[in-house]
């Protein structure tokens, strides 16, 4: 399992572990729509199976979006003294928008990594 996430936070290929899943070096801190790769340069795994095969990707980018949001929450109640301040929203709303184009990449990875031992 550990293998697993560093694979993936890697931006590694889930069959061969050699090739990359998209062109940019560090997924980490890029800006914009990701750029992914059709195939693995090194064993030539297909990434996306079929039309429409990132889709699912989107509950996994619901779900790491809501849990940075309710761990922003969580931790930026400790600065306000009331127990729900609303200047806590515009805080959780720019982590949101911060960590959205991370999120993307990640959540794909994560979608991929899930039906990797499936061939169609």
């Amino acid at each position: 399992m550990a293998n697993t996430l560093v694979h993936i936070l890697n931006n590694e290929c889930p069959n061969c572990h050699q090739g990359k899943i998209f062109d940019e070096k560090n997924i980490f801190f890029n800006i914009g729509f990701p750029k992914m790769n059709k195939s693995c340069s090194h064993c030539q795994f297909k990434f996306e199976k079929e039309p429409g095969y990132f889709f699912g990707a989107m509950y996994v980018n619901y779900g790491l979006t809501v849990a940075q949001s309710i761990a922003t929450y969580v931790i930026a109640q400790f600065f306000f003294t009331e127990t729900f301040d609303l200047r806590i929203i515009p805080i959780i709303a720019f982590v949101i928008i911060a960590m959205a184009s991370f999120n993307i990449r990640l959540s794909r990875l994560l979608w991929i990594y899930m039906f990797k031992n499936y061939s169609i």
